[in-house]
Formats: structure tokens, sequence, C-alpha cells
């Protein structure tokens, strides 16, 4: 987790990348905290690990590039929280996702956080009360994963959505990133506030200008990242 989160925080100042993919190898995308660390520690031990865990889950909405997460395989726990906190997510047919904590007598309270906030409150609570995989499919039913596609167009597919955020302005999609994340808990009226602030800032940049006239000269756009 903490070489995790060093790398994102290195790849967020580095301007030349638009896009990060995160994946795994195996037959697993991430089975969440290795649980022979979670025998017989004390209070302040389990407070660092789930410190760590939160750094990591808030660095990757904090960088401005997009996060893709392409998983192959299988998502639990705190791996599923990883799923659930990446920006956007594109699955293989074979992966599943599962919050099983409650099985083990560990409910899975830090995942929750951000399982919630991408299933809504009852299919969150379904996955975390019974512990049961969900499969790829109905993760995308459910607004957890983004796509869903055979096992061997996944590296593909993952890479077409990036090369479609990559063409965008790069500052753009940074300040995007992060207003959306700003906005989304704010009550609507507050959101608005924000949002139009944002906006406004946003249309005076010079990519902006560069884009819409761009736009009206049908052209392509020349990103200058200012």
């Amino acid at each position: 987790m903490q070489e995790l989160t060093a790398c994102l925080d290195e790849v967020g100042r580095e301007q030349e990348i638009s896009v990060v993919i995160l994946r795994a190898a195996g037959k697993v995308f991430c089975s969440g905290h290795d649980l022979t660390e979670m025998t017989g520690r004390d209070i302040a031990t389990y407070r660092r690990t789930f410190d760590v865990c939160t750094e990591l889950m808030l660095k990757l909405q904090a960088i401005p590039q997009p996060v893709i997460a392409e998983v192959q395989g299988t998502a639990t726990a705190a791996g599923c929280q990883l799923v659930a906190t990446c920006d956007l997510v594109v699955a293989s047919e074979e992966a599943a996702f599962a919050t099983p904590g409650v099985k083990i007598g560990l409910f899975c309270t830090t995942p929750m956080v951000a399982l919630t906030r991408a299933v809504g409150r009852k299919r969150a609570m379904q996955m975390l009360l019974t512990g049961e995989p969900v499969d790829a499919r109905t993760a995308a039913e459910w607004g957890l994963v983004n796509q869903v596609v055979p096992a061997g167009e996944l590296e593909s597919a993952t890479l077409r959505l990036a090369e479609k955020i990559a063409a965008a302005s790069p500052m753009v999609v940074g300040l995007d990133k992060q207003a959306f994340y700003t906005q989304i808990d704010l009550d609507q009226q507050k959101a608005y506030g924000y949002a139009k602030e944002v906006m406004s800032l946003n249309a005076m940049a010079a990519d902006a200008q560069e884009g819409i006239a761009a736009f009206l000269e049908k052209r392509r756009a020349c990103w200058t990242g200012r």
C-alpha cells in the first residue's frame, strides 16, 4: 500500500501522464489485507494499517489523472474497496467482487465507505451482510463497474478507454476530476455554487479557449496544459 501510494504521488506530479491503469497479474486482482498481519496485534498496529489503506484510497482520487482499474479476476475486501475507489473500472467477464469480512468476524467497514458510494445503500448492505460475491455483469448493473468484456479483450478495451481520456486536455481532466469529488457530497445548492465557479475559471483557461476555437473552426485542438 505504501509503495502504491508513493507511486501515485510521483505520477500525480508528472504532467505528461494523462491516465493511470491499475492492473494485476494472476487470477486475483486484489484480495485485500494480508490476514497474517491481522492476528494478535495491538490497537495501534491496526489503526496504522487502516490509516495507510485510507491514505492510498484518498491518493487515488486526489491525483489529477483518472485511474482506471483493469480487473481480470477476483477483488475482495480492501481489494473491492480499491476497485470502488478507482475513477473507472473495466472488468473481465471472469471478475468477481465481494466484501466477505463478515464471514470471518472482521466486518468490511473501511471498504464499506467506497462501496456504498459506488453502488448505493441497499446493494452495499447486501454485499456487506452476506459476504457473497457479485459477478462482473451484476457489478456493472449496480454501478461498481463501467464496462465488462471477454477476458481476451480486457487489455485492449482498457487502453481504448484510456486513449479517449488522454485525447482531452490533461489540465481540464484534472480540474474536472477534482471538481467531481469535491461536489459529490455537497447539497445541491452548494454543489452548483462550487461548480459554476470552477467552470468560470475553466473557461478562462488557454485550453478551454483553444478547444472552443478548434470546435468552431472545425479543426483539431492543440492542448498546452494551461
